[in-house]
Formats: C-alpha cells, structure tokens, sequence
C-alpha cells in the first residue's frame, strides 16, 4: 500500500474544522460567531467531521488496484482526477480560509464601525405587520423588526423553535410564566434594570409605547455609537443583536443624552442611569434617555444580546 498525500490532507481539513468547532466551544467564543440556540448544531458538526476524518483516514493508504498488463494506447489512468490543478487549488483555498482565519486571528467584537456600515439605527416603532402563526409549544420573541405588541403591553410570541420542556443550557430561554412575570415587572416598576436576558424584549417595549414609560429610570449598558448630525450632547447606548449569527447582527439601542457625551468616543462601553424621555428623530417618535450618571466600563464577556425563547408548557 502506498501513502497517498492528497488523501492525507483532506484528511488534515477535516480534522481541523473538527478542531475548531471545539475550540470554540472550549474557550467560549462560540457566542461571538453565532446564537447560543445553535450549540448543539455546531456539536453535531463536529461529530460529523470527526465521523468523516475516520472514513478518510481508509483512504490514505488504498487496496493496491491490479491492472491488465496490456492496454491499449487509448486507455486511460486519470480515474476521474482530470481537473485542473488551478480548480484543486482553488477549492482547498476556500476550505483553509476559514481554518487559518479561525486559528490565526483574534475573534473581534462587532462594534461602531459595523454599525455605521449597516446604517441608520434610530427609526420609527416596529411595524405591526406580521401576524400571529398560532403556534403552541415554543416560540421566539424575534428581533424588534417582526414582533407586535398585545393589549396588555407584552410581546405576541410568534415562532416555534424548541419543543422540550427543559431549558437548554446557555440559551436565551425562559418559561412562559417566568417571561409574563418579566414583563409585568417591565410594566410596574419604576426602575427599569436592562439586563441582557431581557435586553430585547424590554427595548421592544418601551420602543412601541415610549409614553407608557416616560418618567421612569433606566439602567443600561452598551457600547457608544454616534451617528452623522447627533448633537454634541448625543449618543446611543448600543448592543448588538444576533438572532442566528454575526452575518444577521442587527443594531439596538436608545438615543441618549448628557453633557459629557462629546468627550465619549466611539466603541466605549459605558453604563449609564437616567430617566426616559420622548423625542423626534428624522420624522420619527422613539425613546431617549437623559442620563443623570454615567461611567466607562469593560467590554463584558458576553458583549450581544439575544432574542429570548419562551416555551408555553
């Protein structure tokens, strides 16, 4: 039997994206490429290159072909390997792209430039165009451009997407009852604390019915983005939200207001407190915060937020 080098080196890719996806489980960056929702996907994967670096590792040294020891001048030995080297090269390149990328380089945190890059965040209320698809057992509250809200002030919940009944581990997930009581503790108390289990529906509410929570006090944290034409005194708490992966990451945030907030530059991650106000922005009605304390924080661990999934049993 002989080695056969190109079966060796598909071999090594696959291995390598076996090892990647659990690098990226060990280390925790996982969350900085796609939804936690996905984690047990991205393990099957794994499972699956690790499955077929075995199979290919049969095909490093092949059974020995017998062939006849007369052949005519127009037989041919390429066995279906005839392609160009340019198309073998190129394919290969397209594989060990992402490997030397996701190896070699820091993960990096989506920050302002993205966000201007995807344009302008501050915008009217979510429309109330999408309906009800009537599901039961699990559903998804969805990014602020698909949700609505109910009579009482709560999100209708829309999409099945989880049919067990125990909570995956670091998934966005709550129980009906422990959602409905969130939101009910958004719509009595006075101090509304913006933590990142419920970062998305909370922004989704008070973006809809911006009066129903004027006056209150708010406590948030997000990084610092400034769009074209803000006054000095302006800037936007932001976080980033991923409903899949980085590629679907939307922006956001609350237009917020401070004396200091010139001096603040971009990406800066601050944690503010102050009281929600209404404002006008490009022919728009959307919440602001005028703040009454601030200060600079890390970069936490978990920098995006998450659509959350409730289940209904």
């Amino acid at each position: 039997m002989k080695l056969q080098p190109k079966q060796v080196f598909r071999a090594v890719i696959l291995f390598a994206f076996f090892s990647f996806i659990v690098k990226i489980h060990v280390t925790g960056e996982m969350t900085k490429y796609i939804n936690p929702k996905y984690e047990i996907l991205s393990q099957t994967a794994a499972v699956l290159f690790l499955f077929l670096f075995f199979v290919q590792l049969f095909r490093i040294w092949p059974k020995k072909h017998i062939h006849d020891e007369h052949c005519d001048h127009g037989c041919d030995h390429n066995h279906g390997e005839s392609s160009s080297s340019l198309k073998k090269m190129l394919s290969y390149a397209i594989l060990l792209f992402p490997l030397v990328t996701g190896f070699f380089l820091p993960v990096k945190t989506l920050d302002a430039s993205i966000a201007a890059k995807k344009g302008v965040i501050l915008s009217s209320a979510p429309s109330d165009s999408k309906e009800d698809n009537g599901n039961e057992d699990s559903v998804d509250i969805g990014n602020p451009s698909e949700n609505k809200v109910d009579e009482q002030g709560g999100l209708n919940q829309e999409e099945i997407l989880i049919d067990d009944q125990t909570p995956l581990p670091n998934l966005n997930q709550m129980m009906e009852n422990e959602y409905q009581s969130k939101m009910n503790e958004l719509k009595q108390t006075k101090v509304i604390h913006m933590a990142d289990d419920v970062f998305e529906p909370y922004y989704e509410a008070i973006s809809m019915e911006p009066e129903q929570y004027k006056g209150r006090t708010v406590k948030l944290n997000g990084f610092v983005y400034k769009e074209e034409g803000f006054q000095e005194n302006q800037l936007v708490i932001s976080r980033f939200l991923i409903t899949h992966c980085v590629a679907d990451a939307s922006i956001i945030g609350f237009l917020t207001e401070f004396d200091q907030a010139q001096h603040v530059k971009e990406n800066t991650w601050v944690e503010i407190e102050g009281m929600i106000d209404i404002t006008t922005y490009n022919g728009s009605k959307l919440p602001k915060v005028k703040a009454a304390s601030w200060k600079e924080i890390s970069e936490p661990d978990e920098p995006y937020v998450y659509p959350v999934f409730t289940q209904l049993k």
